[in-house]
């Protein structure tokens, strides 16, 4: 198969399921690390390659709380949130739907306007200096169970920055039913955001099933098991509900053996719209380029297939029509251009 990353690097994207904290490259962390000595984090960016090898998904959750709790002020939050656009930039990724916990800092002291007022001033900076448009996702951390609920559901309806446009649900599924989150789900809906929690990445398809009967859920997170349900994939492709895949997080995670049983293809033969994603690059050793080599690979893709992978994540995004409409003409552009030479 030709080599397609050339092509991937040059591509204009968006990025639909990709996390604030978990997007931190081993440059930032070390600085972090090295401002707050306390932590058991490694200052050595070397090291910080075996710190982030994970046994199973509850070593994974365990590592990226001890980076989370390297985001101690709001000059950090700053730092990371523009440190993250500059590597976005660098990927040719011109919109981003990034995933924030603001509970994990509010809870560690961080004054919830003053960390309202650091992300929305990356934002606005990263937009005019390098040229991405960044969305926030505010997500309820799981494992916090019902007070981050209550906390993250308040920040985001009562303190909602301009950025906002979603609301979500992550960390660990097993023994964190969905459905007890819905009355938070419910307030962030009908404040005007949408609905796009974490399911069915180590738990099977009634979790999704879940997610899309008590939260409501316009797009999924993962969703890796959905592909054991034919009936819940004819849902999902009926409705045009996209899965945001993560194949490489899925090996990190052990939500999934190996990337050749890894079921992407089996998503998209059903007819489901798939969009591709990098969730927590630096802690799963990849990018956004990277993954979508993967899937070009494992889906048989050319350039076309590519481009038609990148609008797939221009369609499901929650960016405005016009802005969807410039991207995809982008993106069509690039394509054109790259196969006339």
């Amino acid at each position: 198969m030709t080599d397609l990353l050339p092509f991937i690097a040059g591509l204009p994207k968006a990025e639909l399921h990709v996390h604030h904290v978990g997007s931190a490259s081993p440059r930032i962390v070390s600085e972090l690390a090295a401002r707050h000595p306390d932590s058991k984090v490694p200052t050595d960016p070397g090291a910080l390659v075996d710190y982030f090898t994970f046994t199973d998904f509850a070593h994974f959750i365990e590592v990226y709380l001890s980076v989370v709790d390297l985001v101690r002020t709001p000059e950090d939050v700053r730092l990371l949130t523009y440190e993250v656009a500059r590597d976005m930039a660098r990927q040719n990724i011109r919109y981003a739907e990034l995933t924030v916990t603001p509970y994990s800092s509010t809870r560690r002291g961080i004054d919830a306007e003053a960390f309202m007022e650091a992300i929305e001033d990356a934002r606005t900076a990263a937009e005019a200096e390098l040229g991405v448009v960044l969305r926030w996702c505010f997500d309820i951390p799981g494992e916090a169970g019902l007070e981050a609920a209550e906390e993250t559901a308040r920040l985001a309806v009562d303190l909602r920055p301009e950025g906002l446009v979603s609301f979500g649900l992550g960390g660990p599924e097993i023994g964190v039913p969905r459905p007890q989150f819905k009355p938070y789900f419910d307030r962030a809906i009908a404040a005007g955001l949408h609905s796009v929690p974490h399911a069915g990445e180590t738990t099977g398809p009634e979790t999704v099933w879940d997610a899309l009967t008590d939260l409501r859920a316009e797009r999924i997170g993962h969703g890796t098991s959905a592909v054991r349900d034919p009936r819940l994939l004819a849902h999902l492709a009926e409705h045009r509900v996209a899965l945001e895949v993560c194949p490489t997080s899925n090996i990190a995670t052990r939500a999934v053996t190996d990337l050749d049983r890894h079921p992407i293809r089996e998503m998209v033969e059903a007819g489901v719209l798939v969009t591709v994603n990098s969730d927590d690059p630096p802690m799963f050793g990849t990018d956004l380029n990277g993954e979508y080599a993967i899937a070009a690979r494992l889906l048989d893709l050319d350039e076309r297939g590519v481009a038609a992978l990148a609008r797939n994540a221009v369609e499901a995004s929650f960016l405005d029509p016009a802005g969807k409409e410039r991207l995809g003409r982008e993106i069509d552009t690039y394509t054109e251009q790259w196969l006339a030479r």
